[in-house]
Parts: C-alpha cells; sequence; structure tokens
C-alpha cells in the first residue's frame, strides 16, 4: 500500500520503504477522540474559502483504519468521518460517515477497516476533514493508524491449492 503522509490523520508512518516504521494514535479511556490531524479541503490552488468537493467524479475518497495495538479493556469502538469548520474538528462537526460498532474482538492488531463517505461531503461546506474514535466502555489499551485514499487493497486474499499453470 501507498501512503499519502497528507491524508494520515492519526498516527504516523516513517522508517524506509523496506523497513516502514508505522506509530499509531492511542484510545484509550471512555470518551470520544479525535485524530491527531485534519485534511485542510481548501488547500491545493482552490480560491479562498472554496471548499474542494472531493466526492465528485470517480470514486468516493474512503477512510481506512488500521489497528496497531490490540483494544482492551472496551466493548466496541464507533470509527466516524465527519468534517467541522476548525482544525481541531470541534467546530460545526458534521458526520459523513461511520462504521458502526465495532466489537473488542475485532479490534486485534493488523485488523483494517474501511469507511465509506456520504457522497454530499461537498455539499456540507466545512473546509477541515478528520476522524472520530468512540469507544464504549472504557479502553485501557488500543491504538490504530487512520488516512484517506480512493482504493484500498487488502494484501491478504489466498487462493487455494492444487491448481496447475499450463
Amino acid at each position: 500500500m501507498i501512503f499519502d503522509s497528507a491524508l494520515i490523520v492519526s498516527g504516523s508512518v516513517g522508517g524506509t520503504a523496506l523497513a516502514p516504521a508505522i506509530t499509531g494514535q492511542t484510545v484509550t479511556g471512555a470518551s470520544a477522540v479525535l485524530s491527531t490531524n485534519t485534511i485542510d479541503l481548501s488547500s491545493g490552488g482552490t480560491p479562498s474559502g472554496q471548499v474542494r468537493d472531493i466526492g465528485e467524479g470517480n470514486d468516493l475518497v474512503k477512510a481506512l483504519v488500521e489497528i496497531t495495538t490490540a483494544f482492551t479493556g472496551l466493548t466496541a469502538l464507533t470509527v466516524e468521518v465527519i468534517q467541522a469548520d476548525d482544525a481541531a474538528l470541534s467546530t460545526n462537526v458534521t458526520v459523513v460517515g461511520s462504521s458502526g460498532a465495532i466489537a473488542v474482538a475485532r479490534l486485534i492488531a493488523g485488523a483494517r477497516f474501511e469507511v465509506e463517505l456520504n457522497a454530499r461531503i461537498g455539499s456540507t461546506g466545512q473546509r477541515y476533514l478528520g476522524l472520530r474514535y468512540t469507544p464504549t466502555g472504557t479502553g485501557t489499551a488500543g491504538a490504530l493508524l487512520g488516512h484517506f485514499g480512493a482504493e484500498y487493497t487488502d494484501g491478504q486474499k489466498f487462493t487455494g491449492g492444487g491448481y496447475a499453470v499450463l
């Protein structure tokens, strides 16, 4: 998978191509946690104050959350794609996609979850895009990498044996 550092909103990716170092954002406690970074939808050559509509044209951008440290202590985690008027993701927040509650048994290291965005993301007129993580129960451990992109492959597809290539 190719990461675009401008689209990583939770955690970080460093190291080298042969030895990548992925550091997840910690999500513990009992209250919602916002992604440490946001995406500014007005950057990239748009006129001042005009928000880009990333939902027009091709397939919508999706959020992908990868569990880097297994979650414990909580019963479920909900991942939401949110937009807001400020970079802190606290003013006029709008939810534009949700994973629903993901049971803690599925929140193991290496697990991946995709969250699709609502096609009307551009009509909100909000400038900042990020993720919000809401635990059910009180988490004592758990970290994740959250980022955006157009297409994902999980790299975990296998075919059964017994086939000959002629």
